[in-house]
């Protein structure tokens, strides 16, 4: 192996996702955490081309994610252009700051498979798998992850809409959850606690996914648990200031507060680890990423979805599970670059 000071390390981030902002905040901090582990980092907006962006300079998350219009104006084919080119083979590694869109449902990682680079993280299939929320729910229910109940809808649903309402009101319930099929930071969710709103959700859900997820509503609290190679990490509590973890309390600090490690009974949080773990490794996940759940009122848990690329901001929660067991920042980046190299050394 090159003298560590000596090693390259790309970072994308940015991309075309309605999660670029937080794209941004992540990889710009990842960056500079790579930077003062004495590597060559080149950090890469994915959109528009390849350049490099300025780590000095910081980014705020904004309250709310870009419209869809400004983002349909960025591109981010060109990623695959410089590969061909074979402009990222002196690197040694590929960190993907990336969230949702390409960068999270396995074309990204597709391209660089391609193109021979090693890159941090999932690999195409489990990318994918993890990003279609419909698919892994059937992948949990299949091996005894308790999940809730869901029904998955195309664009087509709303033509009879009439009847759409009424399939959920019916199998579903009210309240219930909807939500894009293959979005993440919450981007385009509605919690519906009315008959009358759930229309308006579905067409809320669809301007972020061609396909939409209706979930029964779990009564309770939210808890995550991160998955970093092989370390124990604690389970942690989300309390979102009025009751939902949205996308402005996920990245506005001081919205949310976080309880690490959870209080709750031992028992309860092993089987929480226990299902995290394993509902990573089904569906193929390797390296680090993010299992979260709702806990009823009974104490029964729910797995709700598994992100491959979560958040690596001042709020993130797989740093702050980390941070918990002694590591910062820094190492955890650190960390998750040296599982990568270790791939490609073998």
């Amino acid at each position: 192996m090159k003298n560590k000071n000596k090693l390259k390390i790309a970072v994308l981030l940015g991309g075309t996702s309605a999660e670029r902002e937080v794209s941004i905040a992540s990889g710009l901090q990842i960056a500079e955490a790579l930077q003062n582990k004495g590597y060559d980092v080149i950090p890469i907006d994915t959109a528009g081309g390849l350049k490099k962006i300025d780590v000095s300079k910081g980014f705020d998350v904004g309250l709310i994610p870009p419209e869809s219009k400004s983002l349909s104006k960025l591109d981010d084919r060109y990623l695959s252009v410089k590969l061909n080119s074979g402009e990222l083979q002196d690197v040694d590694v590929v960190f993907i700051g990336l969230h949702g869109g390409h960068g999270e449902d396995g074309t990204i990682q597709a391209l660089l498979n391609l193109g021979g680079v090693s890159f941090t993280g999932s690999d195409v299939l489990a990318s994918a798998a993890a990003m279609d929320k419909a698919f892994s729910k059937m992948i949990f229910k299949s091996q005894g992850i308790p999940t809730p109940e869901w029904i998955a809808f195309q664009r087509d649903a709303l033509k009879n809409v009439k009847e759409t309402v009424k399939r959920i009101e019916t199998e579903i319930g009210i309240p219930a959850v909807i939500k894009p099929n293959a979005q993440g930071s919450t981007v385009g969710l509605s919690i519906v606690k009315s008959k009358n709103r759930i229309e308006e959700a579905l067409r809320t859900a669809f301007e972020y996914d061609n396909k939409v997820l209706v979930e029964t509503y779990i009564y309770g609290r939210e808890l995550t648990v991160a998955v970093v190679g092989n370390y124990d990490l604690p389970v942690i509590e989300i309390v979102p200031e009025g009751g939902l973890y949205d996308y402005k309390c996920k990245y506005t600090s001081g919205k949310s507060k976080y309880f690490c490690p959870a209080d709750i009974p031992k028992r309860v949080a092993e089987k929480c680890i226990f299902y995290g773990r394993q509902a990573f490794e089904i569906l193929g996940c390797r390296d680090y990423g993010r299992v979260d759940f709702r806990l009823d009122n009974d104490n029964s848990l729910y797995c709700l979805e598994v992100n491959t690329l979560p958040g690596m901001t001042p709020t993130s929660l797989v740093p702050k599970a980390m941070k918990a067991i002694g590591y910062d920042f820094d190492d955890l980046i650190d960390i998750i670059v040296k599982m990568a190299l270790e791939r490609k050394n073998e």
